[in-house]
This record gives C-alpha cells, structure tokens and sequence, in this order.
C-alpha cells in the first residue's frame, strides 16, 4: 500500500455528470480531476449510461423484448442455457489469462483479449475519451466503476416478478458478468498506461437497506462475500477495489470484504460513520483508505450556498467524530480522499460544475495545509 500515500487528500469524483454534451463533460474531469481522471455516466445523452442498465451488455439471461423494448431476465429458454454455457467458459479462460500487468502478460492476453472485449462497457461516450485521457497524461490514478453486485441482484426480477438476489444462478451469472466489467476496465486503463494504478468503484446504494424489513432476509455475510469475490480479484489484478453508498451501512460489510477505499456522504452521515471506529482504526492502519464524500452533491439548496470555508469545516469535524474515538489523526489525513457525497448526474450543469470545483479546490488547499508530502505525479 506504500504507493498509495499518493492518494493523501486527492480529489475523486463519483459517478454521473448532468451534460448533455461530451466535450464539456470532459474537460471538466480533465480540468479538475487532473490526477485521477474518470469517465462519467451521462444519461442525459444516452438513456442506456444508467447506472444499473450500463452493465448488463451480454449478461446471460438478460433480454430486451424488441417489440415493447422493455428488459427482463430469462431463465427457462434454450437461449439462456447456450449462452450461460459459454459465459461460464468464458469467465474460466479469463480468469486464467489474467493478470495484465507486465509487457509479457499483455502479450500472452492476446489469446484471450478478444473474449474479455465481449464483456466491454459499450453503453458509454466517455469511455474511450477516458482513455485517451489515460494515455496522454498517463496518471498515477485513473477511476473506473460498476454497479454493485448486491445492489443489481435486488433490483433485476425475472417475468414473474422474483427478486434474481433469490435465485443462486442468477447471483452468480450477476457477480461474474460485474467482475468481468471491471476487468475490462483494468485491462483497457493498463494498456493505455501500464504505470496507472486502476481504482475500481462498486457502487452499493442499496446496503443501506441490510437490516431493514425489505431485506430482514438477507444477512451481512451474504452480501460481504459478493463484494468481496469481485473486491479480491480486483487487487488481485494490479488495481485497488473502492465502495460507495451514499446512505447510512453497517460500514463493517465492506471493511470485512476486504475493499480498500470506503467511500460514503460525509456531509450527512459522518457520525453515522464514528459508530465503527474500532474496525475502522485497524482499516486506516493498514493504509486502507476513507474517501469522505464532503461537497453535497445530494442537496442541491445546500450546494447553492456553500462555500470552500464551509466545506473545510464540515471535513474538520468529521475528521474529530474519529479522533474522538480515539483514532489518531495523522493516520486519517493521511488515508483521506476528498470526494462529492455522490454522483452529481442530477443537478444542473452549473451546479455539478460548482461540486467538481470545490472537490478540488478542496483537496488542495487541504494538502497544503494539512500534509507535508510532494502532489501526486
């Protein structure tokens, strides 16, 4: 985790900018997320960049019925069991190619690149831009995401209305097809640049719901072990494996599953946070990372009047919601990420730019004041 000291208070975006043209979505994540660069869901271009119907290209079982347009999972067709047949075999021989990490493993990929290109991420604009992105100004740093496994898995229902969380071939085929998408992102971010260190964002709003009566269910263990098959074969793969919820969780499911950034709206729900301090000093002293999502990118009335003062004083008192459960200060600045509280795909486009701005404005004037350590390259 030595190299991850670059990341000490960066600023990180999240997910979804309201744009509704390419160009000025990207210059504005090359303009003020210089040092980790991502690419932006933009749904207002294309209704198909939805967080949850992005990562579904090629999943077996998922059809779109072409005469009223409308998705569903099938698993009784002879469709679907050719094509789990060969997703299955596919998985096999991609986990077997991986990792992509020197010149002789991208070389030996080649026998098996054009499998993993079926799983490609083709439902968005901004990622080849991203790309491009990536190879020009060859970041320390660059962020993709997905959907998270828990989170797909109780939104997607078959014709009959079942839940695919409660139905073992689904959860599977969904975990697989997720690790697959996030693969290809490691992949496509490696050979633009093999010195770029991927940070793959699992996007879980729905664990804020574990625990209540919609999923009284569902245990932690379920949900920590799905994670976390995605998680470990991300870093095993030469990236690092982040989370985001954006709501009140039981933080312990992702610091069990081994992911090493914990990203959530510290805005809100930074005391909410302190109620796992024990498990979080241990997280924190293993170099693992807390990204506080400080610019309320979720209330747009507060967005509208805040200010970079403002936004110093609502990090500072997170931070002392910690330090007064006894972790110590200089190992949260220096596992701290400077983030908005979610994606800002909702507000105007004023607005988002106003969030992107104070993250960064944010992030720096934090580095110069609270840390000694050279920008990140």
């Amino acid at each position: 985790m030595a190299q991850n000291s670059k990341l000490t208070l960066e600023a990180l975006a999240i997910g979804s900018l309201p744009h509704t043209n390419l160009e000025s979505a990207m210059e504005l994540v090359k303009k003020d997320f210089d040092k980790i660069p991502f690419w932006p869901q933009l749904s207002k271009i294309n209704k198909n960049e939805d967080m949850i119907f992005q990562f579904l290209e090629n999943m077996p079982s998922f059809f779109i019925d072409e005469n009223t347009g409308k998705s569903y999972l099938e698993t009784e067709s002879d469709k679907f069991f050719e094509d789990m047949e060969q997703f299955f075999a596919d998985y096999e021989e991609i986990i077997h190619c991986f990792p992509c990490e020197s010149e002789g493993d991208r070389l030996r990929w080649k026998d098996c690149e054009k499998i993993l290109d079926k799983y490609a991420i083709s439902y968005s604009c901004t990622f080849p831009e991203f790309i491009k992105i990536v190879k020009d100004t060859k970041p320390a740093f660059a962020k993709g995401q997905i959907v998270g496994p828990f989170t797909l898995a109780t939104t997607l229902v078959d014709k009959t209305g079942k839940c695919a969380f409660y139905d073992e071939t689904l959860k599977e085929i969904i975990i697989k097809t997720l690790t697959l998408k996030a693969l290809w992102q490691i992949k496509e971010i490696k050979c633009a640049n093999p010195d770029t260190t991927p940070i793959i964002f699992i996007d879980e709003p729905s664990i804020s719901q574990l625990g209540t009566s919609a999923y009284i269910t569902i245990s932690n263990d379920e949900v920590k072990n799905m994670i976390k098959e995605i998680s470990d074969l991300v870093k095993a793969n030469g990236a690092l494996s982040a989370i985001h919820c954006c709501g009140k969780c039981d933080w312990r499911v992702p610091i069990e599953a081994g992911v090493d950034i914990i990203n959530f709206d510290a805005y809100t729900f930074a005391q909410n946070l302190s109620l796992f301090s024990s498990d979080l000093k241990c997280y924190l002293e293993q170099g693992r990372k807390i990204a506080w999502g400080i610019v309320p990118t979720l209330r747009p009335d507060s967005l509208e009047k805040t200010n970079l003062n403002e936004m110093i004083s609502v990090f500072e008192k997170a931070v002392k919601y910690l330090t007064k459960k006894g972790i110590d200060e200089k190992i949260i600045i220096e596992n701290s990420i400077i983030t908005p509280s979610c994606g800002a795909g909702a507000l105007s486009e004023e607005l988002a730019q106003k969030a992107m701005d104070l993250t960064k404005q944010l992030s720096e004037n934090l580095k110069e004041r609270r840390v000694a350590v050279p920008p990140a390259t």
